[in-house]
């Protein structure tokens, strides 16, 4: 049966467009092919055709240490012969112990605890249903509520989509978990408050969760859910002071701060951790995707000893598991990945050249259609206007013409895959494999000035 299924590369195609329903994509017509990759080595992949792409956005925020990786495919095999899979429920296995002492020596503070899922959805939905058990263990149940970011996202489960501050995502999935609330995100380049002293402007972004806190009641929150660098809307950086005062809030109000590091996690940022980044300790993290650099799906929440306090007597016990979590194959593979973080030096690659990136990415400023680049690390978004001098965004139509229509598909003819999106304000997402370097950031720059540049002409 596998043999002739995987016959004829003209089948496939048709199985694709016939049988597999796409992700977040529009399914394609009966005249449509789908693009089909085939393999990566290192920072790029390759199509069917034998077409050559720089992954400019690592999978999906995913393949830190870069594609082909034979040797963690060998560290898969090994272990999926010796134990393919037994469920962590009253059992350990070796790799996911191994794994979960690594987490706990590499995360910062005193958390110690891990909590192993498949995905980051998982871990959000692990970290908030932490935090209602912790708090009716501790004899205050009515706290359970939930603050997050405008146009952030955090997950596709029901939890984590009603967490989300994306509200066509939600749409038609409500109603969803009631109970979350949300609070300014740290886009400074919209501020309407102190637009002119970043420093302000994040004071008052973070003040605005005390706000929420005290509008709620604090005796009803439970956590606030932020990334380190906010993803949806374009990558926001936290400004300066900001996740200080947010950690002062919290502690004032007994609020666990939750830092979701799905993305910002293993390097993306320079550091194993985003909070290492920017100085603060959270109550939980929330990490996935380059925990194995996509080579197999795992997630974990990792929380503090403080939390794990109740459940560490007696017969109180977090109610709440996946078959998959901590699956040997996958603790296995993210073992071998970090191995190559340590052994390469992959972080201190990003911490010694996201400058260049940066400035690499500021040339293309003088372009009419780029109004502003932000982010850090290797973890950038492009913000696309159709006014430098106003900041005048696109409207809907203009948005679809230009962002989905032309730019997505054209940027990938160009060679470059990446992300135009528009939750939130229009941007292009960058998130490329940490191995890379100068060359392919201005292969990169290369691409996209002459993908604009086409794209001044459709407006």
């Amino acid at each position: 049966m596998t043999e002739t299924l995987y016959s004829t590369e003209t089948r496939l195609k048709t199985a694709a467009r016939d049988h597999l329903w796409m992700h977040f994509s529009p399914q394609p017509q009966s005249n449509e092919e789908l693009p089909m990759i085939v393999r990566g080595d290192g920072a790029y992949v390759y199509d069917d055709a034998g077409r050559k792409y720089l992954d400019g956005l690592a999978g999906l925020f995913v393949v830190q240490v870069g594609h082909g990786r034979t040797e963690l495919g060998e560290v898969m095999a090994r272990q999926a012969s010796e134990l393919a899979f037994f469920p962590l429920w009253s059992y350990a296995n070796k790799p996911a112990a191994a794994l979960a002492e690594r987490l706990a020596h590499l995360a910062p503070g005193d958390l110690n605890k891990v909590f192993f899922t498949n995905s980051g959805s998982e871990a959000v939905e692990s970290a908030w249903k932490l935090a209602k058990q912790y708090f009716r263990l501790m004899g205050k149940p009515q706290k359970h509520k939930v603050l997050s970011r405008t146009t952030a996202y955090h997950g596709t489960t029901h939890g984590a989509l009603s967490i989300t501050g994306i509200p066509e995502l939600k749409h038609d999935f409500e109603p969803l978990v009631p109970s979350t609330h949300r609070v300014p995100n740290t886009n400074f380049y919209r501020a309407e408050h102190h637009p002119d002293d970043i420093a302000a402007f994040g004071l008052w972004a973070a003040d605005q969760i005390e706000t929420q806190i005290l509008a709620e009641g604090p005796e009803s929150v439970a956590a606030v859910f932020l990334e380190p660098v906010q993803n949806a809307g374009g990558c926001f950086p936290p400004p300066p002071g900001y996740f200080g005062r947010v950690r002062q809030i919290c502690d004032q109000y007994d609020v666990l701060l939750v830092s979701d590091e799905v993305i910002c996690a293993f390097g993306r940022l320079g550091t194993y951790f985003g909070a290492e980044k920017f100085g603060y300790t959270p109550d939980i993290i929330i990490c996935a995707k380059g925990l194995t650099s996509g080579y197999a799906p795992m997630g974990a929440m990792i929380a503090s000893d403080r939390l794990f306090e109740p459940f560490a007597s007696g017969d109180s016990f977090f109610k709440h598991g996946y078959t998959f979590g901590g699956h040997p194959v996958a603790a296995a593979v993210a073992m071998a990945n970090l191995d190559i973080f340590e052994r390469e030096n992959i972080n201190e690659n990003v911490l010694k050249q996201e400058t260049q990136f940066r400035s690499t990415l500021e040339k293309l400023l003088d372009l009419p259609l780029v109004g502003d680049v932000r982010g850090d690390g290797y973890f950038y978004g492009i913000e696309l206007v159709k006014d430098k001098g106003t900041k005048e965004t696109f409207t809907p139509e203009e948005s679809q013409r230009i962002l989905k229509t032309f730019l997505s598909k054209q940027l990938f003819e160009n060679g470059l895959y990446c992300r135009a999106d528009d939750r939130g304000d229009p941007v292009i997402q960058l998130s490329p494999p940490l191995i890379i370097g100068e060359s392919e950031f201005n292969e990169m720059e290369q691409i996209l000035r002459a993908t604009l540049t086409a794209a001044e002409t459709l407006l």
